[in-house]
């Protein structure tokens, strides 16, 4: 007997010390873990991005209008030049949550509604990649070096409400295929009904599901017709199914004011010329920044991953293939090619190992609790105030130009230049602008209408510049130049940034 109570004992202080390992591996794992999100979160603090953002303002004042008249806009609002074209505020849940942000925190609310969505973009990556990985140190590990290729190329805009859509909507397709529970994809028309209520890229996400199921559909005819090769990963989810939740996706995406509307919103941006060839972040890669480089590696590594499989999945490398030719092709597309290779890279390492448990909800709590207390902290020693929020606005933006002008009311209509547009549509409601970020609404004609005037070019037979009474441009723009020696126009303030000029 004493020998059973010794076996015992010693049984009973292995399970204490398994018990106690455990602990303290998932402490280390939860410190790692809110170390990750703390660094991305102190980033976006310093870098103050939202308030300093070209087109987060006519974002703020679309949310505004959609809030104050329960109505969602079809016409050009904000704009003089452009006030009857038709145009569908495609972002207006992001808009609505923006303009509620700033009702009630100020421009604390602004640049904290940025900082989250930083942050819930790399924490959506971690999560996605811990649950194809199944392995939390490779989440981290792929979730740090997959944020650092496209996080902070772009601006805190709706498209990271589209990067966080997209990830759900390719989990929840790769865990699919790789259990084969066709049910996992009954939630994407609700994910569909949010996305195309919050950005129009979710037909990013519409495309995904549609090749999913064209891809089956596809194998499911070749095995009909006895045409099966043996490289390619088999079918294993019924395709019927598939079609059936891809059309109820299509109709989700109509649910909402623009109805089918916004597939027009889709084409005219695809037909557009002026972004791509003007506007930086729609330009293809240069490979001047780091970030470029580890997109490559990133796109090597997840093809690689890929051709290494006994079976090749042809969904993925359909997919990976499209993403590669986006993103390539512009900038700003980086996050579909990135997130894309990284689920590629952490589901074909999934199907390969035993799955860790994952974060509990009690051990999620206590993470955003830390994470919170520790970006408060940052927060307050990185000036994330009021003021300071404000004096970066101002290293950006024609805030004293702006000043000026409401001390010393002048004649309108206004004139103004691209960039400062959408932030002139928030600080200087009482002027409706002649043109502001909304390239949809704008069309190329008058893109570049304003585009060739800001540089000089033919300025003197520009019809909105001819009729305009108070003209307010960047100082650096050649335009200010040349309209200093115009005689129609004379010059009435100028500090570092703007220059503020009336008719004669």
């Amino acid at each position: 007997m004493c020998y059973v109570h010794w076996f015992e004992e010693i049984y009973a202080m292995s399970v204490v010390q398994e018990l106690r390992d455990l602990l303290q591996r998932r402490l280390l794992q939860m410190l790692v873990l809110a170390g990750l999100l703390t660094a991305v979160g102190a980033r976006a603090l310093l870098l103050k991005f939202s308030v300093i953002d070209l087109d987060i303002w006519w974002h703020l004042k679309v949310g505004d209008w959609i809030v104050d008249h329960h109505a969602f806009p079809h016409t050009g609002i904000l704009s003089r030049t452009a006030a009857s074209r038709p145009w569908a505020a495609y972002s207006w849940g992001y808009e609505v949550m923006l303009s509620r942000a700033y009702a009630w925190f100020g421009l604390v609310g602004v640049g904290a509604f940025g900082t989250l969505l930083t942050v819930a973009v790399a924490y959506a990556v971690y999560w996605m990649v811990r649950r194809l990985s199944g392995r939390f140190w490779v989440a981290c590990i792929l979730a740090t070096v997959t944020c650092s290729a496209f996080l902070f190329s772009l601006m805190p805009r709706p498209v990271f409400l589209s990067m966080i859509l997209f990830m759900v909507t390719l989990t929840l397709i790769l865990e699919a295929q790789r259990t084969a529970r066709v049910e996992l994809l009954y939630w994407l028309p609700l994910v569909f009904l949010i996305w195309a209520n919050c950005h129009i890229q979710f037909v990013y996400g519409i495309f995904v599901v549609g090749l999913f199921a064209g891809v089956h559909l596809f194998q499911q005819l070749g095995a009909h017709s006895a045409i099966t090769p043996d490289f390619a990963l088999p079918s294993r989810l019924p395709t019927l199914k598939l079609v059936l939740i891809f059309a109820a996706c299509l109709f989700a995406s109509c649910l909402g004011p623009y109805t089918y509307h916004l597939y027009a919103v889709v084409f005219a941006y695809a037909s557009s010329k002026f972004p791509y060839t003007f506007i930086r972040e729609f330009r293809a890669l240069n490979f001047r920044a780091f970030s470029h480089y580890v997109e490559l590696l990133l796109t090597g590594a997840a093809f690689f991953a890929l051709g290494r499989q006994k079976r090749v999945d042809l969904f993925k490398l359909a997919l990976l293939t499209v993403a590669s030719i986006a993103a390539f092709r512009t900038m700003r597309d980086s996050w579909f090619l990135c997130i894309t290779a990284a689920a590629c890279i952490a589901d074909t390492w999934g199907s390969e190992v035993e799955r860790e448990a994952s974060e509990t909800l009690p051990e999620k709590a206590a993470l955003a609790a830390a994470l919170a207390l520790m970006l408060f902290l940052i927060a307050r020693n990185v000036g994330f105030n009021t003021r300071g929020l404000d004096d970066a606005m101002s290293s950006v933006f024609p805030v004293k130009a702006v000043n000026f002008l409401r001390q010393n009311p002048q004649p309108g209509p206004l004139y103004n230049t691209f960039d400062w547009g959408g932030f002139l549509t928030w600080y200087m409601p009482d002027y409706p602008v002649a043109i502001d970020g909304r390239t949809d609404l704008y069309g190329d004609e008058l893109d570049m209408r304003f585009f060739d005037s800001a540089n000089g070019n033919d300025y003197i037979n520009d019809p909105y510049l001819n009729e305009a009474g108070v003209v307010l441009v960047q100082k650096k723009e050649p335009l200010a130049t040349v309209l200093a020696g115009d005689e129609r126009f004379q010059k009435i303030y100028e500090d570092r940034l703007a220059v503020v000029f009336v008719r004669r």
